[in-house]
């Protein structure tokens, strides 16, 4: 595999600061990233090492009680394992899944109706939002600037005490952006370190006839916007990607998730109203309501899997669970040492 090294001189008040230069890992076979997320804010160890503790800190939230960690746990693949729709301040409920975060420097636009067309500003929207973290970046300053343990990671990543917001989002979207799985059993045996077993292997010729036009490798997603055929839910509506574009082409449509990790991001959709990954098959199978308009030409005829092909492709799905990730020390809380995850299934 190979390394993208992004880093540049700084002149922030020292001449000679020179911060430590952290590479994006591009594996062999993936594309490069459509275009550099980190041209203006160049990916470095000390700047990953300040997003991290700004990412695992409950103080960016009103009451201190939601972390940007909380609703993306490590073990779950950064994702809010186990419930539909997040908890927020005052015991609010969000509206939507919160999705799992990693491979970002491939993605153009984030959150399921792709409304955030930049890492640096995606904390902004949680952040902000009365039913997430609920705060200010007014007062989320306040709390940080006379942290002495902040200032001095300030200074480390960006050459000066100064803390403000711009420094506090790239800081993040150093952190989020530095977040990569390429490591499961899938991509071993791609590098020919290991082998699938017959029911994977079966599994892995189901998912390329009957799953990879939306869910390409290597990524496992196209990061298009697709209706899956999803029945309405009259108990939290949600329109979709039409709220961002104005479009009606765009009525219902979500952000196509990768399957990466994906034995662990439970549940699933964009309401989370999936709780297995059998139901979830089940709803390809059988369930679609693909007589909606906008519903995806690749689904209108629904998908033909059988209850063999059903079994094999859970098993195949299940090696795309990236162990390495979770339990890496390079993303977990450096107050709470990440316990070893293990899969088993």
């Amino acid at each position: 595999m190979s390394c993208v090294a992004i880093t540049s001189a700084f002149v922030m008040g020292d001449a000679a600061f020179k911060p430590t230069p952290k590479k994006l890992i591009i594996p062999k076979g993936w594309p490069k990233p459509t275009r550099n997320i980190f041209a203006n804010n160049p990916l470095t160890e000390e700047g990953i090492a300040l997003g991290k503790k700004l990412f695992y800190d409950g103080r960016l939230s009103r009451d201190g009680n939601f972390a940007c960690a909380s609703c993306h746990q490590q073990f779950a693949a950064f994702a809010n394992y186990d419930h539909d729709l997040s908890h927020g301040f005052n015991n609010h409920f969000t509206k939507r899944n919160a999705p799992a975060l990693f491979n970002l420097a491939w993605m153009n636009e984030m959150h399921w109706d792709g409304g955030i067309n930049h890492i640096e500003v995606q904390p902004l929207a949680p952040i902000t939002d009365t039913t997430e973290m609920a705060e200010t970046l007014e007062n989320i300053l306040k709390k940080l600037q006379p942290d002495t343990a902040y200032q001095r990671l300030f200074t480390a990543a960006f050459g000066s005490r100064l803390i403000n917001s711009q420094r506090m989002l790239k800081a993040l979207a150093q952190f989020t952006g530095s977040i990569q799985s390429f490591n499961s059993k899938y991509d071993k045996v791609k590098r020919g370190a290991a082998s699938f077993n017959t029911s994977e292997a079966f599994g892995y010729k189901v998912f390329k006839s009957k799953c990879n036009n939306c869910h390409a490798e290597p990524l496992f997603t196209t990061n298009r916007f697709a209706n899956n055929g999803l029945t309405i839910n009259y108990k939290n509506p949600d329109a979709g990607r039409v709220k961002i574009t104005g479009n009606p082409a765009d009525s219902f449509l979500f952000k196509i998730p990768s399957l990466r990790n994906i034995s662990i991001t439970l549940p699933y959709m964009h309401d989370g109203r999936f709780y297995t990954l059998t139901q979830v098959i089940e709803h390809y199978r059988n369930k679609m309501d693909n007589k909606q308009p906008t519903v995806d030409s690749l689904l209108r005829q629904k998908i033909s899997i059988s209850n063999q092909e059903k079994v094999d492709l859970l098993s195949f799905l299940f090696t795309l669970t990236d162990e390495e990730m979770l339990n890496s020390k390079l993303y977990s809380d450096p107050a709470a040492p990440v316990k070893p995850y293990s899969h088993q299934h």
